[in-house]
Formats: C-alpha cells, structure tokens, sequence
C-alpha cells in the first residue's frame, strides 16, 4: 500500500512517545487510542484491535470496577419493579420524551428526528432524573447510582419525583410543548420514570449485539463517568450487554405499552416509515422535516 507520508509520520511519532518516554496510564492509553485510530484509518486493523485493546487496558487499570457491582444493580433494579405497573399516580405532564438505549446504538439519530418537529426542543443528555432520584433516596453512597440507591427508591413519592425533575429542566425546557431527554443510561431508570411520569414517551434503540459491544469498546467515552467502566474491558461490555438485554426485556413484561423499542437497523433502511411509528407514538402529527 501506498500511504501519505503525514500518516506514517504520525505513527512513527506515537510510536516513539510509547517508547521514550513510559508515559503513566492515562497517557498510554490515549497514545494507544490514537494508535488504534491511525492504523484503522490506513486499513491496518489487526494492529488497530491490538494498540486498542492496549489503550482500555491502560485506561482499566486507573479503575476499581468489577462487572458484579453492575450484576448487584441490575438485580436492585429488577427486583424493585417486580410486577406489571398499573398506577398513574405520578406527576402528570407529559413534556418529556425520554430516548434510552446502549450507548452508540442510535440514539442520536432519534433525537435528531424527533427534535426536528416544530413542538419539540431537544434538552441534550440530563442528568438531571438519576440526580432527582438520588436526592429522593437519602443515599449517602457516592455513586450516582447503585443498589442501595435503587433499594431505597421502590416506594417513594412518585409525584415528587417526577415535578423535582421537571423543575430542574427550567428554564431549557418548557419553552416548546415538548422536549428529549437523551440520556442512554435512563434505561437504568425506566420503572421510576413510568410511575413518576406517567405520561412521558420512553424510546429504546437495539442495535446489533456485536456492533453495539465492538462500539461501545472502541469509545472513549467521559473519563469520569462511572457509566462506562464496562467499556474498559471488551469481555465486560460484553456481559455488560447482556445485562441491558435483560432488563429491557424486563422493562417490556412490566411497562406494557410504555416503551417503543426500535431496531436501529430498520430505522436506517426505513427512515419515514420508522420515523411516522416514532412521531405517532409520541403523539406528535406527522411534520416533514422529521
């Protein structure tokens, strides 16, 4: 192959960095990052996978994560939500449309769809529910979320929750009818967002198995977010994975009728038509900038 000789520099520099200068874990990890992109870019993807694996290691070893404490909250979680949910007894607005998924499993896109109807203004990624939650608890845990944060959570004032989390919307939201929340992880909180919002849209995008797992693990996502200490590990996404499928399966057998789950795929090669099922369950008219 014939490549620029700029991209060959690069590599050559980086490689040299490794090697002079035994940078500390942060810094290997982001050298092999970058690495691992380089030799992607120029197809050289034995090498990519490698200098990858590489960089997570790197960037695992600054982390105290063990895929038995996400085991312990997803047990937390279903456990809390044991039953079909019947009761209305939340705040009743229906402003938000929550859009919850694995990570870089089409969610963007969905957001973007949405969020292009003239009544919808798209809020980002909030924090602001696992937040409200976590001040519910009275958890003193230093985990945003974790089992005894959900433990603490089963029967607690649905209303109030739902009306703390609008409130610390304002004022990015409230200016159009509605609004996307985008936070991927929400799908840890599907069960309290059904009781405390009874009203609120939730879409759940599935990708493929491998295609979210190998991008998912490819990801360097935000350092300090105790969400992706999977993503370090490609046998922990893995089983990470597996976890997600089941709650979600879980969430389906207890929220009937709440959630809409879309294939990313389908979305893809049948935009409109997936697009119109979108916009009708969210009980938005049709409207062609979507």
């Amino acid at each position: 192959h014939s490549f620029p000789t700029r991209r060959l520099s690069d590599l050559e520099s980086l490689l040299e960095k490794i090697d002079r200068d035994a940078p500390d874990a942060e810094a290997l990890m982001s050298l092999n990052m970058a690495l691992a992109k380089e030799y992607a870019d120029i197809a050289d993807y034995s090498r990519s996978f490698d200098h990858l694996v590489r960089g997570k290691s790197a960037g695992a070893s600054r982390r105290d994560y063990s895929i038995e404490r996400d085991e312990a909250l997803f047990a937390a979680i279903t456990t809390c939500f044991p039953e079909p949910v019947t009761t209305t007894d939340g705040h009743p607005s229906a402003e938000p449309i929550f859009i919850i998924g694995m990570p870089r499993s089409g969610t963007t896109l969905v957001e973007r769809i949405i969020s292009s109807h003239p009544d919808v203004k798209s809020a980002g990624e909030l924090m602001n529910f696992g937040m409200a939650l976590k001040q519910m608890s009275g958890s003193r845990t230093p985990a945003l979320v974790d089992a005894d944060t959900i433990e603490r959570t089963c029967n607690i004032d649905w209303a109030r929750l739902g009306e703390i989390y609008l409130s610390s919307t304002r004022p990015a939201t409230g200016q159009k009818p509605r609004f996307v929340d985008k936070l991927p992880h929400n799908f840890l909180y599907a069960g309290h967002i059904a009781r405390a919002l009874p009203n609120a849209r939730i879409v759940c995008l599935r990708r493929n198995p491998m295609d979210t797992c190998l991008s998912n693990f490819r990801q360097l996502f935000a350092p300090n977010s105790a969400y992706f200490d999977y993503s370090f590990d490609l046998l922990d996404t893995g089983r990470y994975y597996v976890l997600f499928d089941r709650l979600i399966k879980h969430w389906q057998r207890v929220l009937p009728g709440r959630i809409l789950v879309l294939d990313y795929e389908t979305l893809v090669d049948s935009q409109e038509v997936s697009s119109r099922r979108l916009l009708e369950f969210c009980g938005l008219s049709w409207h062609e900038d979507c």
